[in-house]
This record gives structure tokens, sequence and C-alpha cells, in this order.
């Protein structure tokens, strides 16, 4: 991987993908850029910004080649940066028989693939033949919508060649984008995916009204809840208080940008799943991760209280004040 030569794509058009191009502008002359609807790549190139996500971000569009057909992006690539909802992507890549395997790939995918609940890593590596070496997590924690204020934040790249994931990292980090290195692919993505569902109890718990002391030991319960599956899963030696993994569930538990949060806030006010859904005009990847991981965990048997609670929340009907109450009595 020659950064200097290597054509980057982002294929995504939603918040953290212009995130990311953002980033990768910062440092690169020219990016490859995959918008599934001509329109708006129409909108995009008459704006100079993406008409539906982060406006206030400005894009100089001669610097941004636009593909609306996936196999032409690829063939035009080096290195893809994955940043779609995790339930498009086979959608997205069955349409290709163009080979990926020897391409660079960057997942900013926060959440699990396709029915048999494999990690975007697992899922490129089986249907693919992506080698794992080829491929890295970007794990945060960072709010698209602070990057496109410019505010410092601070991003992980994860891959099991260490000399890969510093490469890219040069490429997206600026005076207000720091970035480090991990060969962590397993726990910094499952982390990744888990803190949107811890992200969802938190918003429950905000929505019945609990306060700052109930969320902070929450928060304190979730970090070794997500140490324990990971450990399960992946057991390696790591830090889960790096910022990977804690810096990643706090900034998604507290922040007001947190689509996860707000989600979850609407059911414990009262809303049905299904209005709540519709209510948000993005995905909240947490509703979709949080089935897909209690499954998983059928295999690991993890403790993971507050994990399980929202999975009966919301896909069991149970009642959010009285599985809260439950919770509160297991946490410590």
């Amino acid at each position: 991987m020659n950064i200097k030569r290597d054509k980057v794509a982002v294929i995504g058009s939603g918040s953290w993908a212009t995130a990311i191009a953002k980033m990768l502008l910062e440092n690169v002359k020219e990016i490859n850029w995959f918008f599934r609807k001509e329109d708006t790549i129409k909108q995009f190139k008459k704006q100079g910004n993406n008409p539906r996500y982060l406006q206030s971000a400005e894009f100089e569009t001669d610097r941004i080649h636009f593909f609306s057909n996936i196999n032409e992006i690829i063939k035009a690539s080096d290195i893809l940066v994955l940043a779609i909802p995790s339930a498009f992507l086979p959608q997205i890549l069955s349409g290709t028989p163009i080979d990926i395997s020897e391409k660079y790939i960057l997942s900013g995918i926060k959440g699990i693939v396709s029915r048999e609940n494999y990690l975007v890593v697992e899922y490129l590596n089986k249907y693919f033949n992506v080698p794992l070496e080829k491929m890295g997590v970007i794990a945060g924690p960072c709010h698209a919508e602070e990057v496109a204020l410019e505010k410092l934040s601070y991003l992980t790249v994860a891959s099991l060649d260490e000399e890969k994931a510093s490469n890219f990292a040069q490429l997206i980090q600026s005076e207000y984008i720091f970035t480090s290195v991990s060969d962590d692919i397993w726990g910094t993505e499952y982390a990744s995916v888990i803190k949107n569902i811890i992200a969802i109890g938190a918003g429950i718990a905000h929505g019945l009204r609990y306060g700052d002391n109930f969320q902070a030991a929450m928060v304190a319960n979730s970090i070794q809840e997500i140490k324990r599956f990971v450990d399960a899963v992946h057991p390696i030696s790591r830090d889960i208080k790096d910022s990977a993994y804690l810096g990643d569930l706090m900034v998604t538990v507290y922040s007001q940008f947190s689509r996860n949060r707000t989600f979850g806030t609407m059911i414990g006010k009262g809303y049905s799943i299904k209005n709540a859904i519709l209510d948000m005009n993005m995905i909240a990847e947490g509703y979709y991760a949080s089935r897909s991981i209690y499954e998983i965990n059928r295999k690991y048997k993890a403790h993971m209280p507050i994990s399980d609670m929202v999975y009966k929340i919301l896909y069991e009907n149970a009642s959010p004040k009285r599985e809260m109450e439950k919770l509160t009595h297991q946490l410590s």
C-alpha cells in the first residue's frame, strides 16, 4: 500500500461517510465517492455539499469523482472505505462480480451483517475471500457531526497488519483528527457494535427519567459487560480503558448527536418501536445489533444484563419500566 499513489473510495452517502470523505480530503488530492442515487450526486455537485447529511461540511467537488455504479468505483480504487448501514452491505456488494480480495478494505460500519451474525471483516472474508490481513476497522470515539465542525476528535484504525493501519491513519489525521493504531479488529468492531446497544439502554433510562448518578453506574457496568463479551469471543490482551473501547462507549452514551441514545429515549418516553423507527431520519444500528449480539451470546454466555434488557424491550415487547427496575438490582 502506497498512500501517495493509492486511490481511495468512500462507499456510502450518510453522515459518517461524509465525515470520512472530509477527513481524507485533508490529505489526498482526490477521492472516489459512491452514492446510490444519481440525483443526490447532481445536487451535491450543484450545492458543494451533501444535500442530506452534514450540510455544513463544504467540499471542492472538482476533487471528488462521483460514482453511482459499485462495479465502476471498485475498479477505479485501491482502498475501499465502507460507511453504509450494515443491513445494506450485502445488497450493495451482491451485484458486483469484481474480485475485491486484493483491495485494502476499511470498515466504518458499526453493525452486524446478515442473518448469520458476522462482523464486517468476517462477512467479507467468507463471501468475498478478502484476507483478514487486508482489512481494517475505523473505531471512535468520534461523531460525524463534530468532524464536520472540525472539533478535536480521536480515531483508532485497527488491522492485523499494523503497517497498513498506520498508513491509512495518516490519510485521515489532521489538526483536528488524532489517530492511533491497534491490531484488535475483533475487539474494536464488537465494542463498536455493543456500545450502540448500551446507548439505547442509556436512552431508555433517560426517557424514564433516571438521573446522572444512575447513568454513571450504568456506563461503569457497561464497559465491564463489553469486556466480558470481547474477551470471551476473542481472548487477547487488551486494555478496555483505551479510547477505542471506553471512549467510544462514552461518546455514544452521552452525546447529543447519538442516534442510538435518541432512539432509546423515545422508547423510554413511551414510543412504540415502530413509531420510534419511523421518526428517526437515520438508522439506529443498535436496534439491529441487539438481536445479533443476543443470538451470538447464546454460544459464549457472557453476563450481559444491560444488552439483555435492551433485547427484551425491543424484541420481546417487555415493559421498559419493569425491565429497567430489574436492571437496577443487577448493577454495582
